[in-house]
């Protein structure tokens, strides 16, 4: 009996320590839970204010861009249109049609050496399959067959109307593609899950096919490929950045000056024509509107149908207001404007310049567009929608409008449509449903900020007119990456980007800082800092959030303000060149490269002194920045490096751009975070692959 009592013991003795073990399990099963989601919020969070920063620099830029609109345009029509002179006293229009021009490609000839693709016209599937071919291989196609594509091309769009109106048969679906943005890699993945464009396979590209990617051509050149060989199936839609005015600003134009060097111009020029022809919408079965932007409660569909859209070459240069008045007997007649939206736009562009550009900013040939044609276009273009109801003017991109679920069912219910389909808006899946699933934006661009910030998307739209979304994003080094090293990937570079804008603001930040300085102490309340950033930045962030990766704090609290510029410098020392001077170069580091781009006639990348002071002058006195010639002489020697009187102007970049110092400090506290990473969370990867949706698809 006793040994039985004994062995009950042992047994109860093993069963508590069985249950104990259990209980620990369980807590460390929660601990760890509890770690990971923490980790796991901290994360989104850092994902959240990074996409963010890009995204208010993003809007920021853009309202950049309608304030130098005018210098652009003087720019171009002083320098960049194919019929310029060498006379600096003489200017030329770019406004005239351009068709003298479409027969240009006739005087260029193919050398024997060209080994891209050689394409006759007319088109066929196999001229399309071998330019898929050569671009996947980094190869151009020629200025000869570029010129002629954009010569057909133009044609063919002269035939379409404003607005397309496609029907969609029971036997196939069409599919709807958003932002591509240049990314070349988005349309091969897209081709290569959803198939070629063909009769039983159609398709709508939203607008924005160019800018900030490195392969809008690329991209120009198949879209209109497939065009000319399936001119019923293939649909293109104009988005705000077909415009050369905005090409100017984010990256195309460049592009172009960099891949066809002395053809660079014609075909530019040639394109402000084709963007010019674009269809602005297209209607499916009657009962989805797709245009790039959105809508106001003005939009007026039939107005929109009537009015001669090729006379808008670009939306950032607004009729003057008396044209109104001379436009109206001969405008289509549409409601009168309630919504102010690009009211200030069109006056802001008239105002911004002193020094005489005003009169070039503006449309004012008597073929030229009335302001209400160029509203109700700018606001298809540039709009977004919005949860509130109403509609008000777009401050925040400077053009445009937030439109309501009121406006859209206004519009739905006048034209009896079912859904609008729109895109210019990034969004981190790729695509958004807003106004109660009325309004879809897709956007096609992925990793649009950063690798790993986004994923891409298309619409296969049924028959039955209810849409599927496909989503997939193209990623190279991101696959080797878990999770949290993709997040601070993407944090890291937005903050650069922040830090950078800070640094260029730096007299005007200091100001706004000392303002609230009154001891002249150095440090000031976390309030005051964050309301002097708003001010001058006018970037919507939150940058109480943002403090401790900006500025340094003391032990009670205050923000040393200056600490905001510690970790950055100029790259090239100036220290005998103006301060001002030198700030203003690194803010307008973009700027300045197109304009030496549009001057750089015989394409060898450098300046003259003469020509530095010259494009210097005209900038500084539309941007009413007093700089004196000495300061522009000794600038201009500063940089001369074999001092040989010429400018290297990749030389020049580099010298202004803004260098950011990490100490080691902060390197090996990132070196210990992603050993942490690695070490505490080796399946971190299976894990993240886990729970993101099932359609990431690596870039075949």
């Amino acid at each position: 009996m006793e040994h039985i009592v004994t062995d009950m013991g042992c047994n109860s003795s093993i069963d508590d320590r069985e249950e104990s073990k259990s209980e620990k399990a369980i807590r460390s099963a929660v601990l760890i839970q509890k770690w990971y989601r923490a980790r796991r919020a901290r994360l989104e969070i850092s994902r959240r204010y990074s996409l963010s920063i890009f995204q208010s620099i993003e809007y920021a830029d853009e309202q950049d861009q309608a304030q130098l609109a005018s210098f652009f345009t003087f720019m171009l029509e002083r320098y960049a249109s194919p019929d310029a002179v060498d006379d600096a006293s003489s200017s030329s229009s770019v406004s005239h049609e351009g068709d003298s021009y479409l027969t240009e490609y006739e005087n260029i000839e193919v050398p024997d050496s060209y080994c891209g693709p050689r394409l006759s016209f007319p088109l066929t599937l196999a001229d399309a399959n071998a330019l898929l071919h050569a671009f996947k291989n980094g190869q151009l196609l020629h200025a000869h067959y570029v010129l002629k594509l954009l010569c057909e091309t133009k044609r063919v769009l002269k035939e379409k109307p404003n607005i397309n109106l496609v029907s969609v048969s029971y036997s196939k679906e069409i599919t709807i593609c958003g932002d591509l943005h240049g990314n070349l890699d988005d349309l091969f993945l897209i081709f290569y899950k959803n198939g070629l464009p063909s009769e039983k396979k159609p398709y709508v590209f939203n607008g924005d096919f160019v800018d900030r990617g490195q392969n809008s051509m690329e991209i120009l050149i198949i879209l209109f490929a497939f065009l000319l060989i399936y001119p019923n199936d293939v649909h293109l839609n104009r988005g705000n950045h077909e415009d050369y005015v905005i090409n100017l600003r984010y990256g195309f134009s460049n592009e172009v000056f960099s891949k066809y060097k002395v053809h660079a111009k014609v075909i530019l020029y040639v394109l402000q024509d084709v963007f010019s022809w674009l269809p602005l919408a297209t209607i499916i079965n009657k009962k989805v509107l797709i245009l790039h932007g959105g809508i106001s409660d003005t939009t007026d569909l039939d107005f929109l149908r009537l009015l001669e859209r090729n006379k808008l070459k670009s939306l950032m240069r607004p009729p003057k207001p008396e044209r109104e008045e001379q436009g109206k007997e001969r405008a289509p007649t549409a409601r009168p404007s309630t919504c102010a939206a690009n009211e200030h736009v069109a006056g802001r562009t008239r105002r911004l310049s002193s020094s005489g550009f005003s009169e070039l900013s503006c449309q004012n040939s008597q073929s030229g567009p009335t302001l209400k044609e160029w509203k109700q276009v700018m606001d298809i273009l540039w709009s977004d929608p919005r949860m509130q109801n109403g509609c008000v003017p777009n401050k925040r991109r400077g053009g445009g409008c937030y439109f309501g679920p009121d406006t859209t069912a206004r519009l739905f219910e006048r034209y009896n449509l079912k859904l609008l389909i729109r895109s210019h808006e990034f969004k981190r899946e790729g695509y958004e449903l807003t106004h109660g699933g009325k309004v879809i934006t897709i956007f096609s661009a992925s990793n649009y900020y950063e690798e790993g910030s986004n994923k891409g998307a298309y619409i296969r739209l049924n028959p039955d007119l209810i849409p599927h979304f496909v989503q997939y994003q193209v990623r190279e080094c991101t696959d080797k990456q878990n999770y949290w090293e993709r997040v601070k990937t993407i944090e890291r570079s937005a903050l650069q980007i922040l830090q950078e804008k800070i640094f260029a603001h730096r007299s005007t930040l200091t100001e706004a800082f000392e303002k609230h300085d009154c001891d002249n102490t150095g440090n000031i309340s976390v309030t005051d800092w964050a309301a002097a950033m708003e001010s001058v930045l006018c970037l919507e962030l939150p940058w109480r959030t943002l403090l401790p990766h900006l500025a340094k704090t003391d032990p009670d609290g205050k923000v040393d303000y200056m600490s905001c510029f510690h970790n950055m410098e100029i790259a090239q020392s100036t220290e005998e060149v103006q301060p001002a001077l030198v700030e203003t170069l690194c803010k307008y580091r973009k700027e300045l490269e197109v304009i030496f781009n549009i001057m750089d006639e015989d394409h060898s990348g450098l300046i003259s002194f003469d020509e530095f002071r010259k494009t210097w002058r005209i900038f500084s006195s539309h941007l009413g920045i007093d700089a004196y010639d000495a300061s522009i002489d000794k600038l201009a020697q500063s940089i001369d490096y074999n001092k040989d009187d010429y400018i290297d102007f990749s030389e020049f970049l580099e010298a202004f751009h803004v260098v950011h110092k990490r100490d080691k400090k902060q390197l090996n506290e990132e070196a210990e975070l992603l050993a942490g990473c690695h070490e505490s969370s080796p399946s971190c990867h299976e894990s993240q692959a886990a729970e993101e949706p099932n359609f990431h698809t690596d870039n075949q």
